[in-house]
């Protein structure tokens, strides 16, 4: 029976995904390192791996790639400050499904940006949790931030399903053992979600989605 859906935050609920990619973009730039996008989608969001393994590639050493990533980060906060969009058809997905099952977030994101992104975005009451990267040691492809949550809701993991927009996200979810079902943006149409339990088109597919599996008790 189905109980709990786990919901990624950037890519899915909201549109930080270029945010984040124009911060590490620019601080890598002044550092001498040129990070496209087509490479930052296979680094990050397909292999699931820091984009400031470049500057250890290139040889810098530890301390600096800290700096870099504190640099980074700070910028991404300027951008995350000036606007967050919630993506196209959230708000009425979870307000379809708030009450009927339990909801919570599992995303990669520091603490610190995701409030940021919330602050205005009104989603958070839709939620029972939350779990950032500073709720576990490995973040996905890693499966541990799914296995918290299944920790922490006390559930099995066939009575959750996972929502996610990225190969990365998948690949946690497949090595959890949880389902996936999968909405792709703009920057992850091209990645791989085969082992997906589902693939749509749209956000608003969704509910259909969820409230036939409850309807199935499956």
């Amino acid at each position: 029976m189905l109980k709990a859906i786990f919901w990624d935050n950037d890519g899915v609920l909201v549109d930080t995904e270029e945010q984040y990619f124009s911060a590490t973009r620019d601080i890598l730039t002044k550092a001498g390192i040129d990070l496209s996008r087509d490479l930052f989608i296979k680094i990050s969001l397909k292999q699931g791996r820091s984009a400031f393994d470049l500057a250890s590639e290139q040889g810098f050493s530890p301390e600096i790639i800290i700096q870099l990533r504190s640099e980074r980060n700070q910028r991404y906060s300027e951008l995350l400050r000036n606007k967050v969009h919630v993506l196209d058809g959230v708000e009425d997905t979870l307000s379809q499904l708030h009450g009927k099952i339990l909801m919570g977030v599992v995303t990669n994101s520091r603490r610190e940006h995701f409030e940021i992104i919330h602050t205005s975005t009104g989603l958070l009451h839709y939620f029972d949790f939350v779990l950032t990267c500073e709720d576990y040691k490995k973040s996905k492809p890693d499966p541990e931030p799914f296995l918290t949550a299944i920790k922490r809701t006390g559930l099995k993991r066939e009575h959750c399903i996972i929502v996610e927009d990225s190969e990365r996200g998948l690949d946690a979810a497949k090595a959890a053992g949880i389902r996936c079902i999968v909405v792709p943006n703009n920057l992850t149409r091209d990645n791989n979600f085969s082992g997906a339990y589902r693939v749509l088109d749209s956000i608003h597919q969704l509910p259909c989605e969820v409230l036939h599996l409850l309807s199935l008790n499956i």
